[in-house]
């Protein structure tokens, strides 16, 4: 059974970036029920048990049942997409990524602002519901891209690439704050992204 990441911080710590409203209701509503009807799906594909989410995203074609590979599409998605968000936010962590992320960074993009330019400027265009991510591969290489709704690297690239921090511009994740502004809102937000965690999500791809 897939469960939700614990979070390592109250639900208030992260103001006034994210208020504690949104994130009750983001946390305990939206990415619960994501969780919840990841595992009912799940129920119904034991040929998939003991995969990682991982695995399944990757290879999405290896469930047969349009309507089944839909629902994990959507649901796992959303379970996999929230737990690295979560994950990834921080009221003390490291602001900026250092070792070998930070120097991928520089070697793709010449420094660590020109990325947050680029990775700002992909949530903010990303039309309607989705996501912005930072990836990396197994060679230590980082790209940005965004993706609609609950779709993610992993599934687009049968998982040669893997989101290691995501920026969640689903209206839910700041309209209570921010309303329309979601620039501001993806401005504010590297205030609290824990680079530490970014890091770990690096390793695990490369190490």
């Amino acid at each position: 059974m897939f469960e939700q990441v614990k979070l390592s911080y109250d639900f208030s710590a992260l103001q006034p970036t994210i208020d504690e409203l949104t994130m009750v209701t983001h946390y305990t509503k939206h990415h619960a029920t994501y969780t919840k009807n990841l595992n009912a799906t799940m129920e119904r594909l034991p040929e998939l048990a003991g995969e990682t989410i991982e695995q399944i995203l990757s290879h999405l074609e290896n469930i047969k049942d349009p309507a089944l590979r839909t629902a994990i599409r959507n649901n796992g998605g959303g379970y996999y997409n929230h737990n690295l968000y979560f994950d990834t936010l921080s009221p003390n962590g490291p602001r900026t990524p250092s070792g070998k992320l930070a120097a991928a960074i520089d070697r793709t993009f010449g420094s660590f602002e020109v990325m947050k330019e680029k990775l700002a400027a992909a949530a903010v265009g990303q039309f309607g519901s989705g996501w912005a991510w930072l990836s990396a591969n197994s060679e230590g290489d980082v790209m940005i891209s965004s993706s609609p709704n609950q779709d993610n690297p992993m599934m687009e690239t049968r998982g040669e690439w893997r989101p290691i921090l995501g920026i969640d511009v689903w209206e839910h994740a700041y309209y209570l704050t921010y309303k329309n502004l979601r620039a501001d809102y993806v401005d504010a937000l590297f205030r609290v992204v824990d680079w530490g965690k970014v890091d770990e999500y690096y390793h695990k791809m490369i190490d």
